[in-house]
């Protein structure tokens, strides 16, 4: 079964970001500088979530035990949540699940990153999450804590629930729905954002996806698998890559039709031309990639989006690190997009879990994320943990490298940038999406009249918030790359 998201109507735009990403990331500005930097965001399993010494045995072997006692963690208080300020009793707060706090909070961020504001309440907005993470049910359901239950329990723990909080909260009225393809769920969720975008369900969609871990139970499974790295890093593509390191956080991007962006002269990270999903069907055992299915894929959204595919100079790739995974998708990303391209051309392959780790259903929205930066900025981050291919990776018979250091973004013949982003979910099911700059878009000549005055509007929803927003807003105009923003802008979105 597969199914593409065909731009021939029109592409879709992305105007809004939203992250909370390991390494103390809150914000897409800060996001890329840590990839920039060549930041690892990972570190020991923080005291309050498990005692690591009663379940860490280096012994991969011994029952009960995990040998990774690291992982990508979130810097902020996840247990602690701003209920008043979204309008949640107290009651309801203490039973919901932490990954709905977390939803609501980079959603948020995410509305006022795309300068939407209150305007969102009250439309068709859809919203779509990838999410399969259930510790916090689980914790919730320990014997010391079944007692704490109360009648919002029920919903509070829901997997369902996370995208329909949302709704609720902003008090939108498109499609809201979550989605459960394991690692490729977030990426699978932006796809279901599209089709409903250009089958005019919703003028505006919220897509990405969240994980939180709370609890060992799946680091031990995952150990006994042999997925997890020893190294507790994810080396991709390096010759050392032996798994994954698990780690967690959040992302969502706002998304439009691109003629409704221009139309609302939105700020526009990328465009994307295109999207598709499709499934590996039977291979070896179900953990298994497909190369066949891969390259199918690949070629279905390049063909939907008219896009040839030695256009693409940048691919996001899955890239776990896991030996099988890794060479699946390096010999499948060169068979499909070294077509067409000139002798000695190479198009740059990256992953972002080397920085953060497997974010797991949030990995495929946090690789839109850094593919959308990557477009905005002309500029593609390196790898880190890449320090000797593979050597069942024959990178100099490819058309394909691993970027070591900060490169520029390479044109296509077209003179417009074109990238890709790879999820797999460990029980087949793939996604892929192309992107495009937003250069190409006519932008309004929005020349300001001499002697306007400007307001610059302070509010938050209580005298204490106040100079905590103050100090936001002066933190954000104080930084290098926001000094030429247009005081007009900042205004209006404000």
């Amino acid at each position: 079964m597969s199914g593409s998201c065909k731009s021939l109507n029109g592409a879709l735009a992305i105007v809004g970001i939203g992250c909370r990403f390991p390494g103390g990331i809150i914000d897409p500005a800060s996001y890329w500088e840590f990839m920039c930097e060549k930041k690892d965001a990972i570190a020991d399993v923080p005291e309050d979530r498990w005692d690591i010494k009663k379940f860490f045995d280096s012994d991969r072997a011994k029952a009960g035990k995990t040998y990774s006692k690291q992982g990508g963690f979130l810097t902020q208080d996840i247990f602690s949540f701003d209920a008043s300020f979204f309008e949640v009793s107290p009651r309801e707060a203490s039973a919901l699940d932490m990954q709905q706090y977390l939803m609501a909070e980079v959603v948020h961020e995410a509305i006022e990153n795309a300068g939407m504001g209150e305007k969102i309440k009250g439309s068709d907005t859809g919203v779509f999450v990838g999410a399969n993470n259930v510790d916090c049910y689980l914790t919730k359901s320990e014997d010391d804590n079944i007692s704490l239950a109360n009648q919002s329990s029920a919903i509070g723990t829901c997997l369902s629930i996370l995208a329909n909080r949302v709704s609720y909260i902003f008090d939108l009225h498109g499609p809201s729905m979550c989605v459960d393809t394991a690692c490729s769920s977030s990426l699978v969720a932006i796809h279901c954002a599209c089709a409903s975008l250009l089958n005019n369900e919703c003028r505006a969609a919220i897509a990405g996806g969240v994980n939180l871990l709370l609890l060992p139970d799946f680091f031990i499974f995952l150990s006994k698998a042999n997925l997890l790295s020893p190294h507790m890093r994810c080396m991709s593509f390096d010759e050392r890559a032996a798994g994954y390191v698990r780690s967690e956080g959040a992302g969502v991007v706002v998304l439009k039709k691109l003629s409704d962006a221009v139309k609302d002269n939105d700020r526009i990270y990328a465009v994307i031309k295109g999207s598709g999903v499709n499934q590996d069907g039977r291979t070896n055992v179900i953990t298994s990639p497909s190369r066949k299915a891969q390259e199918e894929l690949f070629e279905m959204v390049c063909r939907n989006a008219e896009i040839k595919p030695s256009y693409v100079n940048y691919i996001e790739a899955h890239g776990t690190g896991t030996q099988i995974g890794d060479v699946t998708e390096a010999g499948t990303i060169n068979n499909v997009f070294s077509k067409g391209r000139r002798a000695g051309e190479k198009c740059v392959v990256g992953s972002v879990k080397t920085n953060l780790g497997h974010l797991e259903t949030a990995a495929g929205v946090a690789g839109i994320i850094k593919t959308a930066l990557c477009l905005y900025y002309k500029k593609i981050p390196p790898n880190i943990h890449f320090e000797k291919p593979n050597p069942d990776i024959p990178f100099d018979d490819m058309a394909i490298e691993v970027p070591l250091e900060l490169k520029e973004f390479k044109a296509a013949e077209d003179n417009n940038y074109y990238a890709a982003v790879n999820s797999f979910g460990f029980g087949g099911t793939n996604a892929h999406v192309i992107l495009k700059n937003a250069d190409f878009v006519a932008r309004p000549n929005r020349e300001r009249r001499k002697n306007t005055s400007l307001l610059v509007p302070v509010s938050a929803k209580t005298f204490s918030a106040l100079p905590v927003v103050a100090k936001r807003y002066a933190d954000f105009l104080s930084q290098k790359e926001h000094h030429n923003l247009s005081l007009e802008d900042v205004c209006f979105s404000l």
